[in-house]
């Protein structure tokens, strides 16, 4: 839920115009993925030394956004989440994630985190 909501805000805010708030939407975008990742993959047994750090290395358009997070597993393997959501600008975007640790994929799925109700499953 916290994934939609961020979302959400970010998608009205950035149509908005206004650059205060959507600098605010962005962090939240940014911190609604990061804490998704750390989530699912404590689920899956594999910890993280830090918390994820996310940027948004594209902007595509109104209607498309990217993400990109990097991190370490605390067995110091590279851990990295790539994302897009489109249709950004409508009440049922698409988004998807890709996080692999090292160089194997542990998850590929359409959103992150606590209570997350997958489309593609």
């Amino acid at each position: 839920m916290k994934r939609i909501v961020a979302l959400g805000v970010l998608v009205a805010l950035s149509t908005s115009g206004c650059r205060v708030m959507q600098h605010i939407s962005d962090g939240a975008y940014r911190n609604a993925v990061a804490d998704g990742t750390v989530d699912d993959l404590r689920s899956r047994g594999i910890a993280l030394r830090a918390r994820p750090e996310c940027e948004f290395p594209v902007r595509t358009g109104e209607d498309m956004l990217t993400i990109r997070c990097t991190a370490r597993a605390a067995d110091g393997a590279p851990v990295t989440v790539t994302g897009r959501a489109s249709r950004v600008d409508r009440s049922d975007p698409l988004e998807e994630y890709v996080v692999t640790v090292g160089n194997r994929v542990v998850l590929r799925q359409d959103c992150l985190g606590l209570g997350c109700v997958h489309r593609n499953h």
